[in-house]
């Protein structure tokens, strides 16, 4: 097993300038045209089965075995951020306003690493290795388009295994936990409507802002007063705007932010409350409101038994390094809806090195993460995936 970790080392200065290159040339959410392109040629060079345009932008390779057996899909995200870098590396993004800063680029790097070593032991295994490379994760639905458009099917995987690099943990720390590990996420966008008028004269107004900012602060009572101590749920308002002039009480105020869960008992109580207060608070401020709720992603769910023997094969490939089976996280992966068809597992690895300057967190302009890592996520991901592929 330890000559997949070998493997991935010796080819470090390939998934490494692959990485920097993806990271010069960030692509927005279904329109990673370029990645795309670059990820079709390299599979296609490897003599592996290639399909483009999946779920808009995706990439699926098909990786076939000495004989049937196994199918086991293997995921990467490929989209970047809305985001203007401010890292001032040399290889920083070419395109204003976007970058790579949740780790993507490193993520297709070492996912076409992973692909050339697998496909030099193709006679070492039985079955199929699917290969996806997805597109728009950072909110544009990629994964459930490729599901839409037969990512599951023709042939149907057994298992699903996908990774993060995580720079909220160090070099040295990998994250494999059993069942939820990544919350469910919803959107919410609320319209406050009152009636404006002149800033001098408010008692002939009703005040969005004033029933807004009752609305923001009632908003936390969900969390402290309505979720059990023993649950977990976030309440975040991300965006408030009413307003353009200093001496002008707007018609309105617009809220938006976001609902986070792992349990659909705790997210109904969540969303109930949320209506209720919001209704409330503006009714007894003299507005009206609307409120739009929209779900995003549900838990990424590790099944137990797949994920025992990833954590196995870790303990096995990085005896040294610090293996967490509990930590969770509030943020959310549209690889939830894959493991929710597909039973799998979802692997951290992290990524922070706070001596090398490299510990902003993820979706920060400067964002970056220990490249010398790369070759242990390779690694990892082409020993898991034999795990579960016939011998």
């Amino acid at each position: 097993m330890n000559k997949f970790l070998d493997e991935a080392q010796a080819l470090f200065e390939y998934t490494r300038e692959l990485r920097r290159d993806f990271h010069k040339h960030p692509e927005i959410g279904l329109k990673e045209v370029r990645t795309a392109n670059i990820v079709a040629k390299e599979l296609s060079n490897l003599g592996i089965e290639v399909k483009t345009g999946v779920g808009q932008t995706g990439v699926v390779g098909l990786l076939e075995g000495k004989s049937p057996g196994p199918v086991v899909l293997l995921r990467f995200d490929m989209d970047a951020l809305p985001i203007q870098e401010e890292t001032g590396v040399e290889y920083a993004s070419e395109n204003a306003g976007l970058m790579h800063a949740c780790g993507h680029d490193g993520h297709v790097a070492v996912g076409l690493t992973v692909a050339r070593i697998l496909n030099a032991h193709r006679n070492d295994y039985s079955g199929t290795v699917k290969l996806v490379f997805q597109p728009g994760e950072e909110g544009f639905g990629g994964a459930e388009k490729m599901i839409a458009d037969g990512v599951l099917q023709n042939p149907q995987p057994d298992v699903a295994l996908g990774l993060h690099v995580w720079n909220e943990k160090p070099v040295g720390w990998i994250g494999i936990v059993p069942g939820p590990v990544m919350a469910a996420a919803d959107t919410f966008t609320v319209m406050i409507i009152g009636r404006g008028g002149h800033s001098a004269v408010p008692n002939l107004v009703a005040d969005p802002i004033l029933a807004a900012s009752q609305v923001v602060n009632t908003l936390q009572s969900i969390v402290s007063r309505n979720v059990s101590p023993l649950k977990t749920a976030v309440v975040t308002v991300g965006s408030i705007h009413g307003g353009d002039a200093f001496n002008v009480i707007p018609s309105e105020v617009v809220l938006k932010g976001t609902l986070r869960s792992f349990e659909p008992e705790v997210r109904d109580l969540m969303v109930k409350r949320f209506h209720e207060i919001v209704e409330n608070v503006a009714h007894a401020c003299g507005c009206d409101s609307s409120i739009e709720i929209t779900s995003i992603t549900p838990p990424v769910y590790n099944d137990p038994e797949v994920t025992g023997r990833v954590q196995h094969v870790a303990r096995l490939l990085l005896p040294t390094d610090t293996l967490d089976t509990q930590s969770m996280t509030m943020g959310a992966e549209d690889m939830a809806f894959i493991l929710n068809q597909v039973r799998g597992c979802y692997v951290f690895i992290g990524s922070a090195n706070k001596e090398k300057g490299l510990s902003a967190p993820h979706h920060s302009s400067k964002f970056n993460f220990d490249e010398s890592i790369l070759p242990k996520a390779a690694g990892l991901m082409v020993a898991s995936a034999v795990e579960f592929l016939g011998k």
